[in-house]
């Protein structure tokens, strides 16, 4: 089994190429498409290559199928409707940061992306994309967690994402290498998270615990450790897998990630099997 569009959907599957695992990858900042009737309301030039997109990071990781992980990763941009955020906007970070909401209106660096005021989503064009866009996602998520749960008794769902190695809005030194973030530990058992920490520090890279991001809607959503299913992010910086400028894949750059990435998950299935 391989790639497959799940059509009138907002996100594609990748199925497990071996045998399956209790281990579901997710990537909702990945999408680049507009639906049809909203690309007219934004700004073209900025439609075009929304700068905020955590570019190919469903290609980063496109050995997990191998491990027997299925993929989940988002159709549409997070301009459209951002899938790792709260749906009723309550912020993830009470520290004075400037982040993008739910239905943001400008990029991470304060420009503008609707084309006018009057394109600017109401409180009705908000629900409906989180009844199209956004709750479907979660749909499918909560649906591979249970199968996986009621298969192996326990179940990971791991949350990819990138950013910019500086983004002033948010803080003005650059971010490490990678932030693992898991709510304070709340979301997933302490041997995952130590696994996960273990594997990701016994490389090149500089790695931070929950600081300055401890994941978002999604892993706090849905890590619930009592109830044997555990959640991790781990945020990046573009650098790591892409050129210099953060706008081109690197392909011997992503195979030096990749390279810890496969130990970690690796060593992730191992202590699933323990704990």
């Amino acid at each position: 089994m391989g790639f497959s569009i799940i059509m009138n959907n907002p996100f594609y599957i990748i199925e497990p190429k071996g045998k399956k695992v209790p281990f579901i990858l997710s990537v909702p900042h990945c999408g680049t498409d507009f639906p049809a009737e909203l690309i007219g309301d934004y700004k073209p030039e900025m439609a075009s290559k929304p700068d905020d997109t955590d570019w190919f990071v469903h290609e980063l990781y496109n050995f997990a199928s191998e491990f027997g992980i299925t993929i989940i990763y988002a159709k549409y941009n997070r301009w459209v409707i951002d899938l790792n955020r709260d749906p009723e906007s309550k912020p993830l970070y009470n520290d004075g940061r400037i982040i993008t909401g739910l239905t943001t209106t400008t990029d991470f660096f304060g420009n503008d992306i609707y084309a006018s005021e009057d394109k600017i989503p109401n409180e009705n064009e908000i629900n409906r994309r989180l009844e199209n866009y956004y709750w479907p996602y979660y749909q499918k998520i909560s649906e591979l967690l249970e199968e996986r749960k009621n298969e192996f008794g326990k179940v990971l769902l791991w949350d990819a994402h990138s950013i910019r190695r500086s983004v002033p809005t948010i803080q003005k030194e650059f971010f490490p290498d990678m932030i693992l973030g898991d709510n304070d530990e709340k979301t997933a058992h302490s041997e995952i998270i130590k696994a996960a920490l273990g594997n990701l520090s016994a490389g090149k890279y500089k790695i931070n615990h929950n600081h300055p991001f401890k994941g978002g809607h999604i892993t706090r959503y849905f890590g619930k450790p009592e109830n044997n299913i555990h959640s991790l992010q781990l945020e990046m910086n573009k650098i790591l897998y892409m050129d210099d400028s953060e706008t081109i894949f690197d392909e011997e750059r992503a195979n030096n990630v990749r390279e810890i990435l496969r130990k970690t998950f690796l060593d992730l299935i191992y202590t699933l099997e323990k704990i």
